[in-house]
């Protein structure tokens, strides 16, 4: 009989009872399910599963335009050595009917998992416990790379130790025939071998503990991985060793030979290798902590008019915080009280400090210079940016990369594959070998050489680092998959406003006649005062000094405004406002820009041009993309003429103006793959969401940023550049990774079972095999440290 598995399914989009028909009508279309009803006034889906998956249920409900409201849990996870292991917690968690995804990342040694909300996070730690590993819902975790290599360190050295003595007193005598004979003149040889029998055990039975206690339950289950590997190679060599010193008389006599010392150096080595890789997976972290970091724990409150210091955990919005010379500002705000200079590189990558004055904002995490300051609090907790920034880039080294795919089915079948290969290693070096102790040897240096941890750490260590540097320079990878994507960039396509330009226009010139410029920009200043149209706002910033009431005022929608200011009619507004009035213009401006025609008493007296100046930056943005071999595009809904101008300013290739938002997608569709779209407005949004990749300006609105794969915190357009650099970086990185991964594997497995012996090759020791695959993870990991400074 199949159970089946119910769930109360949360559908925030349902608004009436024709949406939860529409909702339910989606679900019947699941190959599979069961039975469900949906409420429209709870807005629940209690469905029976059958045998449908929630992952397609969630696809389902989404493409019906009603997505559901899914949980996501982090998971941290002890005991992970291997792409092995991660590949059998990921299929574990998803084999969870409730389980949407699972994404495991063996270099974090984390889970992030979607899954209905009914699920509660401590049975997920569950399903990962009864599979041997440690698991315990994020937020309750506090296991930093620091804390993993302390006790590695620590049983390294105790391994290093017990190991040492066994190593001289085994293979000093091969170096020094001389050291051998007063050896076994002081000591018999049977002695010898029981001294190491006594400090091997120690070694597997303490430092190397570890192995056994996770690889022999992994075996026995029929799920092996990388720890039972080692169990195996370094217990068969012991087993054989002490069948030798206790019962010699069952082995035949040219294979009496002991290989305690191989055992131990084993165990030494790659305890010695996994700690070098938990240092280099540490500092492969260091961007996420630098990050927390910035944040300090206490902070001056201004309470009655009193200071007292207080944890930042009890601020709340709208409280006053004294903000010293020198200290950084604890959470977003906007400054209340004085003037001063601050250093927000930590957000933007941008070297140069930025001047606050009053009613600006503050951003937690950025660092005030010598002036003494108040502000107000305005955010806390996981509202604020740094908190935002720190969940983006955590998302980001979660992601699982379409590469990733390849390494996951080979990992899948590797571990048994190498057994196998050992068993048939044994078999045949025993059939045609010397004898049965060469048999044991090649066995154990196939199971001990066989690498499966670089291949699973040669893609997520490379976007661990990758997406850590972005942030350092101000470029946020919302999803992981676009560091890969924006590698086969072919054409950026920019919006035009608040992307290449600062979307803030000025006023650039005045041509008048019959009257001075000062008048007519005041007059000009003194009608505007009354509009809240956005150019009025360029108008008002170019005059400075007070200005006349205006009365009688009226708008023309689309066209301008008119008011009488000091017994003057005037008219403000473009040529169809004049036109309207009866009025002939007559004075047109050379520059280029959107003209504001001013008309006094019936009389067209002058003309203010405004222009939306290009970013700083933005010609050198274009100029390193077409160095880089990328072409580039306007699509702007400007003027066609204004698009123009700024394109042929900055070098763009190919200009499209005077677009509506579905006009954008329509283009953004054209591009295909390797097509990349920047933009900054709400109306970009469609765009950004649509595009192969998506790249917002961190000073755009929030529902762009959210619509986005990338978000350039800085807003400098050259961003893009450095993102794409990164990304090409990052895949290069992953590239040299998994060939290192696959080639060492490829190469020398063959060379330890001994397929080169009859052609006067070598045959490779456990030892041998040991240092090899000890630091295989480490050249992985370490040339992904490289990426800490690409770009």
């Amino acid at each position: 009989m199949t159970s089946h598995t119910e769930i109360d399914l949360p559908v925030p989009g349902i608004s009436c009872a024709g949406c939860a028909s529409r909702v339910g009508r989606a679900l019947d279309a699941v190959p599979g399910i069961g039975a469900q009803s949906v409420n429209p006034v709870t807005r629940i889906a209690r469905i029976d599963m059958g045998s449908a998956s929630l992952a397609r249920i969630r696809d389902a409900l989404s493409e019906a335009g009603y997505p559901a409201a899914l949980q996501e849990t982090r998971l941290a996870i002890q005991g992970m050595s291997c792409a092995s292991c991660a590949g059998r917690i990921a299929r574990a968690l998803e084999a969870r009917p409730e389980i949407a995804e699972a994404q495991v990342n063996l270099a974090t040694h984390e889970a992030r998992i979607t899954h209905a909300p009914s699920l509660d996070p401590a049975a997920l730690a569950g399903i990962v416990g009864d599979l041997g590993y440690q698991a315990r819902p994020r937020a309750d975790a506090a296991a930093p790379p620091e804390d993993e290599a302390a006790p590695l360190a620590r049983d390294a050295a105790i391994a290093a130790l017990l190991t040492l003595p066994i190593f001289v007193t085994e293979m000093g005598g091969h170096l020094f025939p001389a050291f051998h004979h007063w050896l076994h003149a002081l000591v018999p040889t049977r002695g010898l071998w029981a001294i190491q029998m006594i400090l091997a055990l120690a070694v597997l039975a303490g430092p190397g503990r570890r192995f056994f206690r996770a690889g022999i339950p992994a075996l026995l289950r029929g799920t092996p991985e990388m720890n039972s590997l080692v169990a195996l190679g370094a217990g068969a060599a012991f087993a054989f060793s002490v069948v030798v010193v206790l019962v010699p008389q069952i082995v035949p006599e040219p294979s009496r030979n002991v290989w305690f010392e191989a055992a131990a150096v084993i165990v030494t080595l790659i305890l010695t290798g996994r700690w070098l890789e938990a240092r280099a997976r540490g500092r492969a972290g260091q961007a996420i902590r630098q990050l927390i970091d910035l944040s300090p724990d206490h902070v001056t409150l201004l309470r009655d008019g009193q200071p007292r210091q207080v944890p930042v955990a009890t601020l709340v919005p709208g409280d006053l915080l004294r903000l010293a010379p020198g200290e950084r500002v604890a959470l977003d705000g906007e400054l209340f009280e004085g003037h001063g200079d601050l250093d927000e590189s930590m957000l933007t990558g941008e070297p140069l400090p930025v001047a606050k004055a009053p009613g600006d904002r503050l951003v937690g995490g950025t660092l005030n210079g010598r002036s003494a300051l108040t502000y107000r609090v305005t955010a806390t907790g996981k509202d604020t940016i740094l908190a935002r920034i720190v969940q983006m880039v955590e998302d980001a080294q979660s992601a699982r990369l379409p590469v990733q795919a390849l390494v996951d089915r080979v990992t899948r079948v590797f571990v048994p594959a190498v057994i196998g290969l050992s068993l048939a290693t044994f078999a045949l070096w025993l059939a045609f070998g010397p004898g049965l102790a060469h048999a044991v040897v090649a066995a154990v240096a196939v199971l001990i050489i066989a690498c499966p941890c670089a291949m699973g750490l040669a893609v997520p260590v490379a976007i661990m680092v990758g997406s850590g540097r972005g942030a350092q320079l101000g470029i946020l990878f919302r999803r992981g998959d676009a560091l890969q994507r924006l590698a086969d960039t072919r054409i950026v396509a920019f919006d035009k406003t608040g992307t290449l330009t600062e979307g803030r226009p000025r006023l650039t010139s005045i041509r008048t006649d019959g009257i001075d410029e000062a008048q007519a920009l005041r007059l000009a200043a003194a009608v505007e005062a009354r509009s809240e149209h956005p150019l009025a706002a360029a108008i008002l910033a170019a005059h400075d000094g007070d200005l006349p009431d205006a009365h009688g005022v009226t708008a023309m929608p689309g066209r301008g405004i008119a008011a009488t200011v000091e017994g003057h009619r005037i008219t403000l507004g473009n040529r169809e406002a004049l036109l309207d009035a009866g009025i002939t213009p007559g004075l047109t401006s050379q520059d280029e820009g959107t003209e504001v025609l001013l008309a006094i008493d019936g009389r067209h007296a002058a003309t203010l041009t405004l222009a939306d100046r290009e970013r700083e930056g933005a010609a050198r943005a274009v100029d390193d993309l077409h160095r880089m071999g990328i072409r580039t595009a306007i699509l702007s809904g400007d003027r066609p003429a204004t698009a123009q101008a700024v394109a042929r300013r900055l070098g763009i290739d190919r200009v499209e103006g005077g677009l509506l938002p579905e006009d954008k997608l329509r283009l953004i569709h054209d591009l295909g793959a390797g097509g990349v779209f920047v933009g900054d407005g709400i109306n970009d949004a469609p765009a950004l969401a649509a595009a192969p990749t998506g790249i917002a300006i961190g000073t755009g609105t929030d529902i762009a940023i959210e619509a986005a794969d990338a978000v350039l915190v800085s807003g400098d357009p050259q961003g893009v550049a450095r993102a794409i650099r990164l990304s090409r970086a990052a895949m290069r990185n992953i590239r040299q990774n998994l060939f290192w991964a696959f080639a060492y594997n490829v190469a020398l497995i063959p060379v330890a079972m001994g397929v080169l012996v009859p052609f006067g090759g070598p045959q490779l020791s456990p030892m041998l095999g040991a240092g090899a695959m000890a630091l295989s993870s480490v050249f992985v990991i370490t040339n992904a440290l490289r990426l800490r400074s690409a770009a």
